[in-house]
C-alpha cells in the first residue's frame, strides 16, 4: 500500500529524503563532476560564474529528473533486485503521479536554466541526453539486447561535452574524445557490477551480458574494453590536448584497471567483482581530475 503525503509514518525531511533518492545522487553527482571538468577544460581561463552555476545546477537538474524517469519505469524490476527493491517506488512509499511530476519540474527547471543563463545547444543537448537515457535506453534498449549499456552508454558519456557546450557554444574535438573516454569506460564499469550482481539480474528478466553470455565470456570482454579505454585515454595527450603529467597519470590508471580486470578474468570472486567495479568509479574521477589540474599546469607554463 502506498504511503499518504500525510501519513505520520513519513513525515516531510523522509518525503524530502525519497525524492531527493529519485535522482540516484551518487550516480548525478559523477555526472555532473564530469560535466564541470568539460566546462573548465573548454577554456584556457576560468568558467564565468553565471555559466558555472547555471550550467551545473541545470544539467544536475535533468540528469536527476532522467534518472527519477527511470526509477518510474522501472519500478517492478526495481521490487525483485536486492541492490535496489529499497528505492521509495519500488518499496510503495511513493507514487508514480508525484514521482513524473517531480521528473517533469526538475526536468523543466533545468531546461530554464540552461536556455536563460547558458545557451539553447546546451539545453537542447542536454535534453536529449535526458530523453536518450530516460526513454531510449530504460525503454527500448535495457530490456531487448544484452549490448544495452554499450548502445545506451552514449547517454551517459555525454556530460563532458555538456559542459564544453556551455562555455564554448560548440561541441568541438576535444569534448567529442572526452565522451569517447566515459562510451568505453562504461561497459567494464557496469559489467563488473552486473557479475556479482547476477542473480538479482536473473530475476529482474533483464538481459545483461553475464545472464545471457554467461560469467567467463562477460570477464573477458571486461578485460578487452579495459585495455581499449587505456589506449583512448592516452587520446588527449597525442593531440596535444594535456600534457606528460595526463599522460603518465592516465598510463598509471589504466594499468592498475587492466590488472583489476586480469586478475577478475583469471580467477573469478565477487569480492574482485566488487574491488573492480569500485576501481572503475575512482579510475574515472582520478582520470578527469587529472586532465583538469594537466589543464591549467600547461596554461602556466605555456
Amino acid at each position: 500500500m502506498q504511503a499518504s503525503a500525510t501519513d505520520p509514518a513519513h513525515p516531510p525531511a523522509a518525503r524530502v529524503r525519497q525524492f531527493i533518492d529519485l535522482t540516484k545522487p551518487r550516480v548525478t553527482m559523477l555526472a555532473v563532476f564530469c560535466a564541470v571538468i568539460g566546462m573548465f577544460l573548454a577554456t584556457p581561463g576560468m568558467v564565468e560564474p553565471v555559466v558555472l552555476v547555471a550550467g551545473t545546477a541545470g544539467i544536475w537538474l535533468l540528469a536527476g529528473g532522467a534518472f527519477a524517469v527511470n526509477c518510474l519505469i522501472e519500478q517492478r524490476i526495481d521490487a525483485r533486485m536486492a541492490r535496489t527493491r529499497a528505492r521509495p517506488l519500488a518499496r510503495g512509499e511513493l507514487g508514480s503521479t508525484p514521482a513524473l511530476a517531480f521528473a517533469i519540474a526538475l526536468a523543466a527547471a533545468g531546461s530554464a536554466l540552461l536556455y536563460v543563463w547558458v545557451n539553447a545547444l546546451t539545453m537542447w543537448l542536454t535534453i536529449a541526453t535526458f530523453f536518450g537515457y530516460a526513454f531510449i535506453y530504460t525503454v527500448v534498449l535495457k530490456p531487448t539486447t544484452p549490448q544495452n549499456i554499450v548502445i545506451g552508454g552514449l547517454s551517459g558519456a555525454m556530460p563532458p561535452a555538456l559542459g564544453w557546450a556551455a562555455v564554448a557554444g560548440e561541441v568541438g574535438a576535444e569534448a567529442v574524445l572526452l565522451v569517447l573516454i566515459i562510451f568505453v569506460w562504461t561497459p567494464p564499469h557496469f559489467w563488473a557490477l552486473a557479475l556479482y550482481r547476477v542473480e538479482d539480474y536473473r530475476k529482474s528478466g533483464l538481459p545483461m551480458l553475464p545472464v545471457t553470455h554467461g560469467r567467463r565470456f562477460t570477464q573477458l570482454h571486461i578485460l578487452l574494453y579495459t585495455v581499449l579505454l587505456t589506449a583512448v585515454s592516452v587520446l588527449p595527450f597525442v593531440i596535444r590536448m594535456s600534457g606528460w603529467l595526463y599522460l603518465v597519470t592516465a598510463l598509471a590508471l589504466g594499468a592498475g584497471f587492466i590488472g583489476h580486470a586480469w586478475r577478475l578474468y583469471r580467477e573469478y570472486s565477487d569480492a574482485r567483482a566488487r574491488a573492480t567495479f569500485g576501481y572503475s568509479l575512482w579510475y574515472l574521477a582520478a582520470l578527469f581530475a587529472a586532465l583538469l589540474v594537466d589543464h591549467y599546469l600547461q596554461g602556466m607554463l605555456a
